[in-house]
């Protein structure tokens, strides 16, 4: 009995301690944040959260700091994370928005959309948020867009075969001689049978680079 009371003594005794480690280093992380060394600030905030996991603060400055490494999907799973929590409507305006723009990067319109929506809702005024909100719904109409040119696309290229694939039977029901006039050679044979391999290559190549044009994206925008 003495023993357990001698440890939880200890431990408290050291929780200041802990608490002021912690916040060391999430003020060191935030000064490597603001000179731009995101990968060194992520360092700082995740040996910040192993002495306290709960950190909203330091959740939020570690998501902010993999977004800006680039690594938007662990980016919103953090925020997503975040948002369950209990903080006051400011705060989860910017969870929500944070969780926006990493959908959004990640091409995830509808969750993006969905996560400005839920960011308006803690914080109406925020010009910002309203402003990728509009912007996440015109990328979404962009892809949707851009999905129904590719199912165009794709009754094309069927389309297209099918007629390829015609034309070559008709080719070659006219190449047939007559029934009275003597066989083709079979060197004959081989040479037509080439070109038609390099005809048929040249359409296919053809329609390739047709669906390649349809799938290049447009806007960049840095946010």
């Amino acid at each position: 009995m003495k023993y357990s009371l001698i440890i939880i003594i200890l431990l408290l005794a050291g929780l200041p301690g802990f608490s002021q480690k912690e916040n060391a280093l999430l003020r060191q992380g935030n000064r490597k944040f603001d000179r731009g060394d995101y990968k060194e600030a992520e360092k700082d905030y995740r040996k910040a959260l192993e002495l306290n996991k709960e950190s909203v603060k330091g959740q939020f400055n570690l998501g902010t700091a993999v977004y800006k490494n680039n690594n938007f999907e662990e980016s919103a799973k953090i925020y997503s994370n975040l948002a369950e929590k209990n903080t006051d409507r400011e705060i989860k305006s910017k969870i929500f928005h944070n969780l926006g723009n990493s959908f959004l990067q990640s091409k995830e319109y509808e969750k993006s959309i969905m996560s400005y929506k839920n960011a308006l809702m803690n914080d109406p005024k925020n010009l910002d948020t309203k402003y990728n909100l509009e912007y996440a719904k015109m990328m979404l109409k962009k892809q949707q867009q851009q999905q129904q040119d590719n199912k165009k696309d794709d009754k094309k290229d069927q389309k297209d075969k099918k007629d390829q694939n015609k034309d070559q039977n008709k080719n070659q029901d006219q190449q047939k001689p007559p029934q009275e006039q003597k066989k083709i050679s079979k060197e004959d044979a081989e040479r037509m049978l080439e070109a038609m391999k390099n005809d048929e290559k040249k359409t296919l190549q053809k329609v390739k680079k047709e669906k390649a044009k349809v799938q290049v994206t447009g806007i960049d925008k840095d946010w």
